[in-house]
């Protein structure tokens, strides 16, 4: 089965799933007690049954006991983490799945075997495997701090002195060493990384050997902070010109992975750039930016962009760097930007929780998360939102944002609307209208669809149960009416009704 052009992913918090996981078993948690081999057939087959084709499982690598400390002494991060978890234990705190040791899956979740035969168990139901890759760090216990210093970037007295909070003195049999921590150029260095010199070629072609061996173990990945290795980042930064990293790295690793996905977190307006360099993907963070913003126009413009650009965007609503959506989103506002997110082209990115409502984002450094009741009404939205995501036409059809025309003179709400239309290889076609706006708003707008004149047509909302009639002549005129309550989303199918003419 060939991949889609606009596919869905579902992003996996994977030990606080396993740390459920088991709960539901009965088990305490202990080492080595719920590895992947523990993850149901059944759950596997809900994911496939809800449409995904790629599950992408967070923090699976291993990691080290200097990272789990640091997060578990660090008094910030555990201000953050009682605010999460109330009842916060210290086995809660297990440290970053991002300061990894070693791109070998944790022993705790069962090592490498454990998920080569997970990642089979996904092949059978047709479910693609995405893994995390951090190009920038490493964790603070990483083997490459004795056998390799060279590959980070190293500091003087000098530089501990003046910037604490970005260098650390490191003790090596080979001789103590003051290295940088991971950071990017805006903020303080995350204590519990060490950042790489990709000024250093040796460097870079040590990670790319990193790459090409993950990419033995799954069919694609997220690289974390892609943007921070681009040599002016990365010089802004550092002060050290770095050869281009990307573009190699994925030569090397479709030569030997054909297809191998990649999608890229990247911000700064830098997404067109790791476009270009061989990226699948890149984050929208723009659209999520404007969305929380509650403006029609700015997010009606960011889809003015070409789709050679617009196909290759990652839409999501939250994910685990952000406030979790039913939080951040009032929930007809949550409703409205989410169809505007999910039926916009690219690839359709949701995180675990978030089609039941949680409003606690949970830290990469936790291992369990808050009991939270489920919202049933937001629940009920999103397995009509799936619905229409499984539908071929927004797969792999061709999607279009219309222009939306005052509804009288004198009446401007047609700026609060995003209307979309899809087209389907067998002719079918949706309608997918928001009034992104805090009150009742009117346009007209045109329909790109050919044949409407001459015949009757009947336009049924998939998201509530509402249908209307159209004439197929004023709707090749005027175009179809629209008068929205504020922050209505409807999903209108067009379908043919009878013929107008005897």
């Amino acid at each position: 089965m060939s991949e889609p052009r606009y596919p869905l992913l579902y992003q996996v918090n994977t030990r606080v799933w396993l740390t459920e996981l088991s709960h539901n078993l009965g088990r305490p948690l202990t080492l080595n007690n719920v590895t992947l081999d523990d993850i149901p057939d059944a759950e596997l087959d809900r994911l496939a049954e809800l449409g995904f084709d790629w599950i992408w499982l967070l923090s699976v690598w291993q990691t080290g006991l200097g990272a789990q400390q640091v997060s578990r002494s660090n008094a910030e991060w555990r201000h953050e983490f009682q605010e999460t978890l109330p009842d916060l234990r210290e086995e809660d705190i297990a440290g970053s799945g991002f300061a990894i040791t070693g791109y070998t899956v944790h022993q705790n979740l069962g090592g490498d075997a454990a998920l080569a035969r997970l990642r089979e168990r996904l092949r059978q139901r047709g479910l693609k495997l995405m893994l995390d890759f951090v190009p920038n760090h490493m964790g603070l216990d990483h083997p490459w701090i004795e056998d390799h210093p060279d590959y980070f970037i190293q500091g003087s007295e000098a530089d501990l002195a003046s910037a604490p909070q970005n260098y650390i003195r490191v003790k090596r049999r080979g001789g103590d060493l003051i290295l940088a921590y991971g950071r990017d150029p805006y903020f303080s260095g995350w204590p519990d990384t060490l950042q790489l010199n990709y000024a250093n070629p040796a460097a870079q072609e040590a990670m790319i050997g990193e790459l090409v061996k993950i990419a033995g173990q799954c069919d694609g990945v997220r690289c974390d902070m892609a943007m921070l290795v681009l040599p002016e980042v990365f010089e802004r930064t550092w002060g050290h010109r770095a050869p281009l990293f990307w573009p190699t790295a994925i030569q090397r690793v479709r030569e030997r992975a054909a297809g191998f996905l990649f999608m890229a977190e990247v911000y700064w307006d830098l997404e067109w750039t790791l476009q270009q360099q061989g990226f699948d993907y890149a984050y929208d963070k723009r659209l999520y930016d404007r969305l929380r913003e509650h403006h029609a126009r700015p997010v009606r413009e960011h889809f003015h962009a070409g789709l050679d650009y617009q196909n290759k965007l990652a839409r999501f609503l939250e994910n685990h760097d952000e406030p979790r959506a039913a939080a951040t989103f009032s929930p007809e506002i949550h409703a409205a930007a989410a169809v505007i997110t999910f039926l916009s082209p690219g690839l359709r990115f949701f995180h675990q929780g978030q089609f039941e409502g949680r409003t606690k984002r949970i830290s990469p450094h936790l291992v369990r998360g808050p009991n939270e009741p489920v919202d049933a009404v937001l629940k009920q939205f999103y397995d009509g939102l799936l619905a229409i995501l499984r539908q071929p036409m927004v797969r792999d059809g061709q999607w279009q944002l219309l222009d939306c025309t005052p509804a009288w003179d004198g009446n401007c709400t047609n700026d609060d609307f995003l209307v979309f239309a899809w087209q389907g290889a067998q002719g079918d076609a949706l309608v997918v209208a928001v009034n992104y706006a805090p009150h009742q708003s009117q346009c007209h707008v045109r329909l790109p669809f050919v044949g409407l004149a001459g015949r009757k047509w009947s336009l049924q909302d998939q998201l509530r149960p509402a249908s209307y009639e159209w004439n197929g002549d004023d709707l090749q005129g005027k175009g179809l009416f629209l008068d929205m309550a504020p922050w209505q989303a409807s999903v209108f199918l067009l379908a043919s009704a009878t013929d107008t003419k005897p």
